[in-house]
């Protein structure tokens, strides 16, 4: 209980050592080459840009994606605020959602001067408020405008252009349904394809009850890989441990995972070593929240509101005797409007020492 102290002198003391060398808490690796083997999910209302800098903290190789960002909202709205992200975030990919060639075309050129590694569009998001624009999930009923889109995309940029989607949709559901749809973006030059290995009910199903309800299929995915070997397959959907991603790595070339990585982030810190052979050492969970508290200190002199920040941290320590009381303090004291870091250390004295 007494090392709450040292551990705030200690982040002051390395707060004044960056600021005398001017240089961010959180550094990108150099020489950045776009390895899918792993990747988080985009999880809207999930995945901004402070979720994405803390799973940086705990995986310099995973591949990050923003939340899904529509082609309206950047050609009419706040463009940089949108697109902007820390370099720190790299290799980062741009979720777009859409189903007009011109508009994604128009988006790609906007994202282009920003410097992702990806470009994904969205052919797997069942909502309604993504059916009412009749693009996500929906865009699976007609694969030769998914080409379209693609090929416009691609025209429009050297970045890479990937594409998400379930396996199908309401009642296509055979092998043949998704086969062919894979096919024919294929055909238009696309290498990459990201697939949520359940199909997606288009009416009757929440989202929450869509990544739950629809049996998962991997062996459609694993079929697909066998019958196009030379795509980029990368199968999402169920991953819970690094060991399963590991067993599903032996059929396909790379695994996305979605909400535990959301709700158990630390297991995050294994993936360097176990999915990319790294010898960089686990980094412990006092280091992640070290780390991340530079980030908070400089968005809050900003005007970012502290929970707005420390919301994707409350899974950190789950499963760690303290958790719930460190997840608890956090959830009751952070949303005060003066509320600053020494949250988070006084947060941190239910779980030490780790």
């Amino acid at each position: 209980m007494g090392e709450f102290p040292d551990i705030m002198s200690s982040f002051r003391n390395q707060r004044l050592d960056s600021m005398s060398n001017d240089t961010h808490a959180i550094e990108a690796p150099s020489g950045i080459r776009l390895n899918r083997r792993f990747s988080v999910a985009p999880m809207m209302d999930f995945t901004d840009r402070y979720c994405r800098l803390f799973h940086r903290l705990l995986s310099k190789h995973a591949v990050l994606y923003t939340e899904m960002i529509t082609t309206g909202a950047l050609i009419y709205g706040d463009t940089r605020r949108h697109l902007h992200y820390d370099k720190a975030e790299h290799p980062i990919a741009l979720q777009l959602g859409g189903s007009d060639p011109e508009a994604l075309s128009q988006s790609v050129k906007l994202a282009n001067d920003y410097g992702y590694d990806e470009v994904n569009l969205n052919c797997g998001c069942p909502s309604d408020r993504v059916q009412s624009g009749n693009f996500g999930a929906a865009l699976m009923k007609d694969a030769p405008l998914v080409a379209k889109c693609f090929k416009a995309m691609k025209e429009t940029s050297d970045t890479p252009i990937t594409i998400k989607h379930r396996i199908g949709i309401d009642d296509d559901e055979s092998y043949q349904f998704l086969s062919d749809f894979v096919g024919t973006i294929a055909d238009a030059g696309c290498q990459t394809f990201i697939i949520h290995a359940r199909k997606a009910w288009l009416t009757g199903l929440s989202p929450k009850e869509n990544r739950e309800i629809p049996p998962l299929n991997y062996e459609y995915v694993y079929q697909l890989k066998r019958d196009f070997p030379d795509l980029e397959v990368i199968l999402n959907g169920g991953i819970k441990t690094l060991e399963h991603a590991l067993d599903i790595l032996r059929h396909v070339d790379g695994v996305m995972m979605g909400r535990e990585a959301y709700q158990n982030p630390y297991l995050l810190s294994d993936v360097d070593q176990k999915i990319y052979q790294s010898k960089r050492p686990q980094i412990t969970r006092k280091e992640v929240i070290k780390q991340f508290a530079q980030t908070l200190e400089n968005e809050l002199s900003s005007g970012v509101k502290l929970s707005h920040m420390t919301r994707h941290l409350l899974g950190l320590y789950k499963g760690v005797p303290g958790g719930r009381k460190f997840r608890q303090h956090i959830s009751e004291n952070a949303h005060y409007p003066n509320a600053g870091i020494d949250i988070l250390f006084e947060a941190l004295n239910h779980v030490m020492p780790q």
